[in-house]
């Protein structure tokens, strides 16, 4: 039986309840855009007038379209990473095509081995290129099905082309610190005629002036978590098994957080808010894939949860020694 009749299907989820997510986390998604462009056009208008705030805005856009593509292969070399061909891993990289087919993607992504005993896993490219790589750590510690969802999830994050939109976004919060210096710079030249009553300045300028790196940064913070939510929905459309994509992320919180709590606060819980995170509070994530979850149980249950196996799946074309990380056999 081949990996696509095995995997999920959308069908068993609540399609009512995607579209909803869906459409909150798109509309959210524009909003923070919006909000980091309006922002940068507030500060360039500040320093020069309304001209200048839409120069500033259309230099923002003019940097992301001629902004230079790195090839994913040359990023994960930097990482020290290496190539998990069909005939070393022949069932993640099955699973990964039927993945890309079903996310309508042009080419599938290439599959690297991150060689660090760290839980982590990542995506760098975009539709038309793209490479995701699994980390040591996070290939032992995680069964296949929580593996097979990890993919789904930074397949999601492809297809939606997030690297782009956050290559958007760090443009836009660059140029508005940069402007921003530049306006705080052109008030300490100008602070003597101030002072002497031969100019004068808003004080809710100057406030702006000062934080405006720091909402634009939160702004930012705010994007990449509205990102992340989408990516989760996106991986329960591919894969159709939320509580396999909950469990990853259970797993992953909790070898990343007693790292973190033996470091910095042994024995204690280390406090940290929310809206100052790249990713949502897991607790969070998991309880909206649940909710999805227990909203599918009318339907037929999905094969999924035997269907990763490692016994199970096609081990065709495996050519020389086949490589064992964790559990699993490559």
């Amino acid at each position: 039986m081949r990996i696509r009749a095995r995997l999920g299907s959308i069908g068993y989820m609540d399609r009512a309840e995607l579209s909803r997510h869906r459409l909150g986390n798109g509309v959210q998604t524009v909003l923070l855009l919006l909000g980091l462009m309006g922002l940068l056009g507030v500060i360039g208008t500040l320093i020069g007038g309304p001209w200048y705030g839409l120069v500033a805005m259309a230099l923002v856009v003019l940097l992301y379209l001629f902004h230079p593509v790195v090839p994913p292969a040359l990023i994960l070399r930097l990482y020290r990473a290496s190539r998990l061909q069909p005939r070393h891993a022949p069932a993640l990289n099955e699973v990964l095509h039927e993945l890309a087919r079903r996310a309508e993607l042009p080419s599938v992504p290439a599959l690297y081995y991150l060689p660090i005993p760290l839980m982590n896993a990542f995506s760098v490219g975009d539709r038309r290129e793209a490479a995701i790589a699994l980390s040591d750590g996070l290939l032992q510690r995680l069964t296949l099905r929580e593996i097979v969802a990890v993919l789904g999830h930074e397949v999601s994050h492809i297809a939606h082309n997030d690297l782009r939109t956050m290559t958007f976004a760090d443009l836009s919060s660059r140029v508005t610190g940069l402007l921003s210096l530049l306006g705080l710079f052109l008030l300490a030249v100008n602070l003597p005629l101030v002072v002497l009553g031969g100019a004068t300045i808003s004080w809710m300028a100057i406030a702006l002036l000062v934080f405006a790196p720091t909402l634009s940064a939160l702004l930012q913070l705010g994007l990449a978590r509205s990102r992340e939510y989408q990516a989760d929905l996106g991986a329960v459309a591919l894969t159709g098994d939320p509580k396999g994509l909950a469990l990853a992320l259970a797993r992953l919180e909790q070898a990343q957080g007693a790292l973190w709590e033996q470091v910095l606060l042994p024995g204690r819980r280390v406090p940290e808010p929310s809206w100052l995170r790249t990713h949502p509070p897991t607790e969070q994530r998991i309880a909206r894939l649940m909710a999805l979850e227990s909203r599918s149980e009318r339907y037929p249950r999905s094969a999924l949860a035997g269907a990763y196996d490692p016994r199970t799946l096609p081990r065709t074309g495996v050519r020389g020694p086949r490589w064992r990380i964790g559990g699993l056999w490559f």
